[in-house]
């Protein structure tokens, strides 16, 4: 009930929420919590709330993909990273504006309005996860799940100051979840703590015979992992060493952004954890190979709706 009145509360201002699952919420709340108290616990995630950006599937549930297509389209299953969740426990309350059909990093959106930075609503979220980023940053949910094509997760995250992972390729299943560039695309969390993160990751992560891009290699328990490290760091912080990348990063930089990460490296120095220089070979290659996979498989998979629905698109998208 509180996530839910946060929402209703501040939702009309930031725009972080194209539907709210109210009633299946609800019911979903009274089954976790009578679980719980027959003892049939389920782990971290149960009963906890979760957002989803708006194409992640959830069985009748409208799944926009924060486009005028798809405004009325109602998948009739559910997503693997979704059904995870819910046998986790979770609870969907849920689906978060996104830049259209996540192709963007502002999440300006035409048709249902732009998401707003709860620090600053005259600034931009980010996107192309931008309603998860900020759904979690205000509070509105402990956790969303977002996609990561070209820095959807981590640049949102950035800018609202969450946390936000794209996971390794293969790591989380795609299959329910609206393409964008399928070679590239990625699922992932964002949360408030890394711990959390560690939580989300390990319930949504795994083989699925759904999506052949998935790897049949075991999970690891992260939250455990994540507990060994921060105690081995916390008995001897110098064993930590960060790299900091030479070659494309800081070709192209604000110089108000260098100066906030500069003095980042000076209090990491401060906690006694060391840096180090890493060379990267063939930086001048990113940007052209980039290209060529995301715009062309993009134009793959809206090759049919370009040719019959071209003018349903936003300009900036199309």
């Amino acid at each position: 009930e509180a996530t839910l009145e946060r929402i209703a509360r501040l939702n009309p201002v930031l725009n972080a929420f194209i539907t709210v699952l109210e009633d299946s919420a609800r019911q979903d709340a009274k089954n976790a919590d009578l679980l719980i108290k027959e003892g049939k616990y389920r782990g971290p995630l149960h009963g906890i709330p979760v957002s989803l950006k708006d194409l992640i599937y959830v069985k009748g549930a409208r799944s926009t993909s924060g486009s005028k297509i798809l405004s009325n389209f109602v998948p009739q299953y559910d997503s693997t990273v979704v059904k995870r969740l819910k046998e986790a426990g979770a609870i969907i309350v849920g689906m978060n504006n996104t830049h259209e059909f996540a192709c963007g990093i502002t999440n300006i959106n035409p048709h249902y309005g732009s998401s707003k930075n709860p620090w600053d609503i005259n600034r931009m979220s980010g996107g192309s996860s931008g309603g998860s980023a900020v759904a979690v940053s205000a509070g509105m949910a402990p956790v969303s799940i977002g996609t990561d094509t070209s820095g959807s997760i981590r640049v949102p995250s950035s800018l609202c100051g969450c946390f936000g992972l794209k996971p390794t390729y293969g790591r989380v299943s795609k299959y329910g979840v609206q393409e964008l560039a399928p070679s590239i695309d990625h699922i992932g969390p964002i949360a408030r703590s890394a711990w959390d993160i560690a939580a989300v990751l390990q319930t949504i992560s795994g083989y699925d015979e759904l999506d052949s891009s998935t790897v049949d290699i075991p999970v690891p328990n992260y939250i455990n992992v994540l507990s060994e490290k921060q105690e081995k760091e916390d008995k001897r912080s110098d064993s930590f060493k960060v790299g900091i990348p030479v070659q494309f990063f800081f070709d192209i930089i604000d110089s108000k952004v260098m100066c906030v990460f500069e003095k980042f490296v000076d209090k990491i120095h401060g906690c006694g954890i060391s840096t180090a220089a890493v060379h990267i070979e063939q930086t001048d290659k990113i940007f052209p190979s980039w290209q060529a996979i995301r715009l062309g498989e993009s134009a793959a998979v809206h090759n049919q709706w370009i040719k019959s629905r071209r003018g349903e698109y936003g300009e900036n998208v199309i």
